[in-house]
């Protein structure tokens, strides 16, 4: 049921890890591998993921998405509780936004 994800920019929320996005190396059950994987923190010029994950952000500059993680084996994220694809207008978007670091 998960193999149409796999190898997909996604954004992935997570019960007690946060919201990710990146591509989807492996997906079982409750249980993710992705790579190239930003956190995102915080998000504004969308009201939801579901919106973020079609259109992606109105307002980038205001978004704190973390720097990518792009270890080869990627990381691992328990507890997946929604994966949503997103489309090539959110992918740009979203990789696009300036890392948010201190």
């Amino acid at each position: 049921m998960t193999k149409q994800f796999l190898n997909k920019k996604c954004i992935i929320r997570t019960y007690s890890a946060g919201v990710w996005f990146g591509t989807i190396k492996e997906l079982e059950n409750s249980e993710c591998v992705l790579l190239n994987a930003r956190r995102l923190w915080y998000w504004d010029g969308a009201n939801s993921l579901s919106q973020l994950a079609v259109e992606g952000s109105s307002k980038p500059d205001k978004c704190k998405f973390s720097m990518a993680i792009n270890e080869e084996c990627g990381i691992y994220l328990p507890q997946v509780i929604e994966v949503l694809p997103c489309s090539e207008k959110s992918i740009i978007n979203v990789e696009n936004v300036k890392e948010w670091k201190l």
